[in-house]
């Protein structure tokens, strides 16, 4: 069972939205689905079609498009994420029943199976009416709309291909899933998912470094492509020590681009092969090497995705890139070409999953590494400029010593709003103790639907029920008994959300009816047990028994054991990544060296001019945000929670002090109590250090500071605000 994070939640209600306004519209348009490879798009769309199907009373057929052999990978994981409620069947042309695509059924595609001139598509020879033009008009004579799903739209042939596909079809609403699309005619809507969102759920790794440190390497006689090699393994020999002292059995596998030329392509193997094994004892005989091309397969290539898997390199061809999940991949190797080079998602998207779907506190693990002997990278897209780091600050070794900060870094918590995985085990301990077996019967009265038998209205202005001679009772179909069963578990997941609770508890359900009655998962007998009127409410007697004692076991002891790391000792970063976004900039003073910026807000840039002016500073870092790396405080917000408040300013002085300032501008100067009296509590705390500092602002040419315990903010009384007097 698949758990949405917060952002794949909000792009499937926000996408589901506009497929919805199109649906509405008199028009067939394009809805354009954008998200970085690696945040979970098959996932996305997945919830997505479930919700618009249970939600929507109009009858839909889809057609989902994938290239080469991703149209298998897809369907795969569409039926097992909809094993649970069988709303949508996902079926290959030879499933189809009377040559037609069923109401909640998806037809999966594979693009090179098209015939380029006509898009007709034969499923048995010789059977001309079997086509895919036949099938969508038979699909359409039964009243149904067609949703067209075109999966990595950015690998079809063309986008002419791609509108060529929607004039045969004629869906209703075209949904161009991809990291880069390409469609521009007919769109209406578009739903962007940021890789800003995706980092922050910990899927995909924070940067990719190129060549790091490669300006200090001794080359002496070597090779370019020796250097590489050499630099690449060194580079996993450190992150495999890296996964041990974290307690992770994960083996980094190094990936080996060969060039994409013909003429060439043996020779490189089978340089890389040679290298190697003289100089690495890394071959195909130890396992430690495999090997993946059009005209040679290793036979170690079956379990290579493994976590644990032995294998160290994998030689490959572009080809390899396509579809292929390995999240312990971590390095990626590219050699020279004879044509230019460019950096696309897709380059990248090989080695941009985080293994176990989450940071480590270990920096290095957190982010992929391509080792180059280019000479230069053009980067094509914008999603790829804001992963790939080609730029390197360092922090200046003469001029630092130790400052020994105190600073936290606080991780998301989910088990307060949601029922984790935990649940399961608490509710199958609750029913043995309960005896829950003794409690209910396995042969409980017809789950029935009521339906009003011989009513009428006498008076249109009379409130009240209905007049009625009485009901009759019909029993539910498999579909109503479904339906009825999700809204008994969505009444019954409060005060965790339903939308990410519900599978949690139908699981424990179901696992209590396979392990006590052997009935098979998601037998629709468990629901009839259930909701029996003689047994539901000694379900609903144990769901509120394990969620009491969930909320007791797990959510009470957040706090104790919160995923909130202390950082005894924190010092500036001994080298920081930039992307091709940030710009060089002159600051003698600056302890980054050199100094990198995106876009400084002007209470930042006045405040740097500030501190390069004063003969008081020594040196400024300019803190980051977020990350386990940058200098954070704890402060508590207006709702009480514990936040990290990531300062803009440390600033080592001459007298051996340290400031800490947050700069600050109109309305955000106004909002930064919380903010301004955790610094407080933190600066007292640690005075010690010989830490000063606050929220700084620059009013009428004078700088600003507040160090008051209790913030106060008028700007037509700044009379609490002392002078930064540093010049």
């Amino acid at each position: 069972m698949i758990e949405l994070r917060d952002y794949q939640k909000k792009a499937v209600e926000s996408l589901k939205s506009k497929v919805q306004n199109v649906l509405n519209t008199p028009d067939n348009e394009v809805v354009i689905f954008q998200a970085p490879t690696g945040s979970g798009k098959t996932v996305m769309v997945s919830e997505m079609l479930k919700q618009l199907v249970k939600e929507n009373h109009k009858r839909y057929s889809f057609v989902w498009v994938s290239v080469r052999m991703l149209h298998e990978q897809s369907k795969e994981k569409l039926e097992k994420y909809y094993e649970d409620d069988r709303l949508i069947q996902c079926s290959y042309f030879e499933d189809l029943d009377d040559r037609q695509i069923g109401e909640n059924e998806i037809l999966f595609i594979n693009w090179h199976s098209i015939n380029k001139k006509d898009i007709n598509i034969y499923v048995r020879e010789n059977e001309q009416d079997n086509n895919l033009n036949a099938i969508i008009q038979n699909t359409k004579e039964e009243g149904r709309e067609i949703i067209l799903i075109i999966d990595e739209s950015h690998h079809t042939a063309s986008s002419e291909k791609s509108k060529e596909l929607i004039e045969t079809i004629g869906p209703k609403v075209t949904i161009e899933v991809s990291a880069t699309p390409h469609l521009k005619e007919n769109v209406s809507e578009i739903e962007r998912v940021h890789i800003s969102q995706v980092k922050a759920e910990e899927m995909i790794k924070s940067e990719i470094a190129v060549n790091p440190e490669f300006m200090d390497i001794k080359i002496g006689s070597k090779s370019s492509d020796e250097l590489i090699i050499e630099q690449t393994l060194k580079k996993r020999v450190e992150l495999a020590k890296f996964y041990e002292k974290e307690g992770s059995n994960i083996n980094p596998l190094v990936l080996v681009q060969l060039p994409d030329q013909k003429g060439n392509l043996i020779n490189k193997k089978d340089d890389v092969v040679k290298i190697l094994k003289d100089k690495f004892k890394i071959t195909e005989e130890n396992g430690k090497l495999a090997v993946w091309l059009s005209e040679e397969k290793t036979d170690n290539l079956a379990n290579i995705d493994k976590n644990d898997n032995e294998v160290e390199v994998l030689v490959f061809k572009q080809a390899i890139a396509l579809g292929w999940d390995c999240p312990r991949a971590q390095i990626l190797v590219i050699f020279r070409e004879s044509k230019s080079f460019t950096f696309t998602i897709q380059t990248i998207g090989r080695i941009m999953r985080m293994p176990e779907l989450k940071y480590y506190n270990e920096e290095d693990l957190n982010k992929g590494y391509v080792f180059t002997n280019l000479p230069n990278i053009e980067i094509t897209e914008d999603y790829a400029k804001d992963y790939v780091t080609i730029y390197e600050a360092k922090r200046d070794s003469k001029l630092y010593k130790e400052i020994s900060l105190p600073s936290i870094f606080l991780k998301r918590q989910r088990e307060r709003t949601r029922l984790s995985g935990k649940f399961g085990d608490i509710f199958m301990k609750v029913a043995e103790e309960i005896n829950l077996q003794k409690k209910i019967t396995t042969k409980p009265s017809r789950t029935v639907s009521p339906i009003i038998a011989d009513g009428r209205i006498v008076n249109i202005d009379q409130l009240g029920e209905i007049e009625r001679k009485g009901q009759i009772e019909v029993q539910l179909n498999l579909t109503e008994l479904q339906q009825l069963f999700d809204k008994f578990i969505a009444d019954n997941c409060t005060p965790y959300a339903p939308a990410d609770s519900s599978d949690r508890m139908k699981t424990a359900i179901y696992n209590f009816f396979t392990q006590k009655y052997k009935l098979r998962k998601f037998d629709p007998q468990a629901q009839r047990i259930v909701l029996g009127k003689e047994n539901v409410q000694a379900f609903v007697d144990i769901i509120n028994i394990a969620k009491e004692r969930y909320k007791k076991e797990v959510v009470e002891k957040i706090n104790e054991k919160r995923e909130k790391k202390e950082i005894p000792k924190w010092e500036v970063p001994v080298i920081i990544s930039y992307n091709s976004r940030y710009s060089k900039e002159e600051h003698p003073t600056s302890i980054m060296k050199p100094f990198y910026t995106k876009k400084p807000s002007e209470p930042e840039r006045k405040f740097i001019e500030l501190l390069n002016k004063s003969k008081k500073v020594k040196w400024w870092f300019k803190n980051g945000e977020t990350e386990i790396k940058y200098f954070a405080v704890p402060y508590i917000d207006e709702n009480g929670f514990e936040r990290a408040f990531y300062v803009d300013f440390i600033v080592q002085f001459t007298d051996g002090s340290i400031g800490l300032f947050d700069t600050k501008g109109g309305m955000t100067a106004k909002d930064a109590g919380s903010r301004a009296e955790g610094l407080q509590k933190y600066l007292k705390k640690n005075k010690d250090k010989k830490v000063w500092g606050g929220i700084a602002i620059f009013v009428n040419g004078t700088w600003r500071y507040n160090d008051k315990e209790t913030y106060e903010y008028n700007l037509n009384d700044l009379s609490s605000w002392k002078i930064l007097d540093i010049i």
